[in-house]
């Protein structure tokens, strides 16, 4: 296929992707209290500095993803924070019937997820990011500089 398939292509899979963590950072600030008790329950040590933490990291890591800033290292770090909140929070193989479906469901998802960020780490952000027109060479097409 084409370049521009597959640069349409990873734009729209880091569409996708920014869309999870902006949308579930912002619904942290407005479940706060929700949050902050399951956090508690969860075992998450000093969650009045832990929620905002992580509310920073998905909104602020979301719109990095959407625009392609820093690609990579936005990935790495959204990939590392994903799997432990996967193994703390969706721990299945802990509970039964419904609830352990439910968990292995949102278990898998962010596995999913985490392949996404890890596909991005991997190929980069593309042509239509911040990255791109930050290394971009000064010949270089008017997208890319």
């Amino acid at each position: 296929m084409g370049n521009t398939f597959n640069n349409s292509v990873t734009l729209a899979s880091r569409f996708f992707l920014s869309a999870v963590f902006i949308i579930s950072g912002l619904g942290k600030v407005a479940a706060w209290s929700m949050v902050a008790s399951a956090m508690r329950g969860a075992g998450v040590p000093f969650v009045s500095i832990a929620l905002p933490l992580t509310i920073l990291l998905e909104v602020a890591g979301g719109l990095a993803i959407l625009v392609g800033y820093r690609a990579r290292h936005v990935e790495l770090l959204l990939a590392g924070f994903l799997v432990v909140v996967t193994f703390v929070f969706h721990n299945f193989w802990a509970v039964s019937g419904a609830a352990a479906q439910e968990q292995f469901i949102q278990f898998i998802k962010n596995l999913a997820i985490v392949g996404g960020l890890l596909r991005i780490l991997s190929d980069g952000a593309g042509p239509f990011s911040s990255d791109a027109r930050k290394h971009a060479s000064p010949g270089a097409p008017a997208y890319a500089r």
